[in-house]
């Protein structure tokens, strides 16, 4: 058995069953959700097991309520299996009048949403996990704290332990728990499975409706070929770029579906008060929830990104989001990008729940676009019109070739991911 790589969602969850008596942990198979919710739980009901789902669909039928019986907190592993679980166990965290009573784990939205008659507002809490970051993979050092940059601290200058080829490799490999233990081709082969499965077997099983495997793999192309931008004529690119004939309706469907598997992951857009008139773009920005899932769908290696160095920098910049947010949640956060019609752009806006924010732009390296990305930062910075809303916390220029991390004499925080935590 795999020693256990301490999770960011480890904290989070311990923080929402402290106030609430069931909490969901949800995101996609495979993201170390059942394995993170096992280091708190003390009993547990596996319905990824069919053995055990086929037991409970019997015990629900005669005695339902002990499906519930076991030491708090007690885990119920792909809940969504059995969707009358979710009113059941609103009603028991009622009558137990305890928190931390329940963790539930889903990695798709349940099929039978009218079998879940009550939100759970008041009761349930809700943690989402995506793949691991690279802190909690141990492939970033961790010297530079975004929680100590939020709060203005300056920064010594910190060694990059990461090479060009180190995350070319990384982020074809993703961060899937199991992956990071593995290396070379055989940890490559996971993305490449991963994404095979989703296309070939998870679509058919997210609902109720038939989907086709090549009009999937269809779209997961047409979808790496357009992450990180706001492209929405998924239709007529599927056409140009595979010969092939997919309306726009079939492409919403598809997305939604992709969406209940928690693959996909776009980005909202952020809304400042600014003192520009430019029009800002409200249009979401297309990410996966794990950059590999793209790399894979187009067949593309570590030595393609390093032959090709625009098309690495895109995809960098998609896994420079995942760990964003996985760091911001840890703050209480969310992550919004930034588009307007001047053509300014901020590629994550880093926001907290207590009204703090920073503009990171996400370059791969190069002390050109080091400048541009600055550049663009302090451009934004100067619009906000901090009468009406609070100035950035920072100006970071998040990296991935480079050496060191500093902060530069306008301020500007320079930071290889491969020097980052939360």
């Amino acid at each position: 058995m795999q020693e256990y790589k301490p999770r960011i969602a480890d904290e989070l969850l311990r923080r929402k069953l402290s106030g609430k008596g069931a909490v969901l942990v949800q995101g996609p198979k495979w993201c170390g959700k059942t394995t993170t919710a096992r280091q708190i739980a003390e009993s547990e009901l596996d319905l990824g097991d069919s053995s055990v789902l086929d037991d409970a669909l019997t015990t629900l039928q005669i005695v339902p309520k002990n499906l519930l019986q076991g030491k708090a907190p007690r885990l119920i592993d792909e809940w969504q299996s059995i969707p009358e679980l979710w009113d059941m166990i609103r009603n028991e965290v009622d009558n137990r009048g305890e928190f931390g009573q329940f963790v539930l784990t889903g990695s798709s939205v349940p099929v039978d949403e009218e079998k879940r008659r009550h939100s759970g507002n008041g009761r349930y809490g809700w943690v989402n996990m995506r793949p691991m970051s690279l802190w909690e993979s141990g492939e970033s050092n961790g010297t530079v704290a975004l929680k100590s940059i939020f709060e203005g601290g300056m920064i010594e200058p910190q060694k990059n332990p990461l090479n060009l080829e180190e995350i070319a490799f990384l982020l074809c490999r993703g961060g899937w728990p199991m992956s990071t233990f593995l290396e070379g081709d055989v940890a490559l082969d996971q993305a490449r499975d991963y994404y095979e499965t989703v296309y070939k077997v998870d679509i058919h099983r997210v609902d109720k409706v038939r989907r086709s495997s090549e009009r999937t793999r269809l779209l997961l192309r047409s979808y790496a070929r357009n992450v990180a931008t706001s492209f929405s004529r998924m239709s007529e690119d599927i056409k140009e770029n595979d010969n092939a004939s997919v309306s726009y309706e079939t492409v919403s469907d598809y997305v939604d579906a992709l969406k209940k598997l928690f693959i996909l992951e776009d980005m909202p857009a952020w809304n400042p008060n600014l003192r520009s008139k430019a029009a800002i773009q409200s249009s979401d920005t297309r990410y996966f929830v794990d950059p590999c899932i793209a790399t894979a769908a187009l067949s593309i290696s570590p030595a393609d990104l390093i032959d090709d160095l625009r098309t690495f920098g895109l995809y960098f910049e998609s896994m420079a989001v995942r760990d964003l947010r996985v760091y911001v949640d840890a703050l209480i956060g969310e992550v919004f990008h930034y588009r307007d019609s001047s053509g300014l752009e901020c590629d994550a806006v880093l926001h907290l729940r207590d009204g703090r924010y920073g503009l990171v732009e996400i370059k791969l390296g190069g002390s050109e676009n080091i400048e541009k990305g600055a550049a663009a930062l302090k451009e934004l910075a100067n619009k906000i019109d901090s009468d009406k809303m609070k100035a950035p916390s920072f100006l970071m220029v998040l990296i991935g070739v480079g050496q060191f991390a500093y902060q530069r004499k306008d301020g500007v925080y320079v930071v290889p991911i491969g020097c980052l935590r939360p």
